[in-house]
């Protein structure tokens, strides 16, 4: 299958590169820099320029596809108002690569995140609806959008992805922490964040492109719940420095833009995940890669 993907030298989307030419995919990248480029000409991929806010650099990659994966998002923000331009950006993203594929079988596979379903009280599953105030909703409305014009669509929620050197939205805590000299969480510390090890999440898009059915939402989850204190602790004891509790009123002055969602509470679970597609993580647990340092 000749496939299109979008953020293909990020973190997740190299790792989704590298599983695919492994089984035997064709696989165009899209490029925003010569230096992209060159990195995935290096990984022995086609090179296509443009960028996520570049429309027509993207539905002309869709269409000269077999299948697309969406990973590339916009993450250099440093504010909520930002975050929300990046997600809206996004859902523009999504609408122009569904419009180069309406009417076809193509897939398309977008990627939203485990927070977009609000499920208090209980692990979210792949059949909750995105009921989120959070603003990454919109990938999975853009998603739904997309359906509506005959596009084979599928959803990959992703949790804090990981390895030893990134994890997801702990990499920006840990920037944190080395700025005000404590490690800090909120309250009690026992609002949990679901987790993956950045190959499993990897595979995982691999089998939603090949197995994954019109519809479907997919949870790339190996933990269901990893308590924020518990990453407080482990950031801790690595960097040397302090762990502290922060009330809910002072998070935001002490988190910035990650004030938000530092306290939530979003268990998710994989089950149905595991069940439709046979997915099995067995990487290593985000303690374990935190415990390595290399952050």
């Amino acid at each position: 299958m000749r496939v299109f993907i979008t953020g293909a030298t990020g973190f997740v989307g190299s790792a989704i590169v590298q599983e695919l030419v492994a089984a035997g995919h064709r696989i165009t990248g899209l490029a925003r820099s010569d230096k992209a480029a060159q990195a995935l000409v290096d990984a022995g991929v086609e090179a296509h320029r443009g960028d996520v806010e570049d429309l027509e650099s993207l539905r002309a990659g869709a269409a000269a596809s077999d299948g697309v994966i969406h990973a590339g998002f916009i993450h250099d923000f440093t504010d909520y108002s930002r975050f929300v331009e990046a997600c809206e950006i996004d859902r523009r993203a999504i609408e122009a690569i569904g419009s180069a594929l309406a009417g076809s079988d193509r897939p398309l596979i977008v990627t939203s995140g485990t927070a977009a379903a609000l499920t208090p009280g209980r692990p979210a599953t792949e059949d909750d609806p995105a009921n989120s105030p959070m603003p990454r909703v919109a990938s999975e409305q853009a998603a739904d959008a997309v359906s509506a014009m005959g596009v084979r669509v599928s959803v990959v929620r992703l949790p804090q992805v990981h390895d030893p050197c990134k994890q997801g939205l702990i990499t920006p805590l840990i920037a944190v922490a080395r700025e005000r000299g404590v490690s800090a969480y909120v309250g009690d510390g026992l609002n949990r964040w679901p987790s993956a090890h950045r190959l499993d999440v990897a595979r995982l898009y691999r089998l939603a492109l090949e197995q994954g059915t019109d519809g479907a939402r997919y949870n790339a989850v190996a933990e269901e719940g990893v308590a924020l204190q518990e990453i407080a602790e482990v950031v801790g004891r690595v960097l040397g420095m302090p762990v502290v509790s922060k009330s809910p009123e002072e998070a935001s002055e002490h988190f910035g833009f990650l004030g938000p969602f530092v306290g939530h509470d979003m268990p998710a679970s994989s089950a149905l995940t595991q069940e439709r597609l046979g997915w099995r993580p067995t990487g290593p647990g985000l303690i374990f890669d935190l415990e390595q340092g290399l952050f």
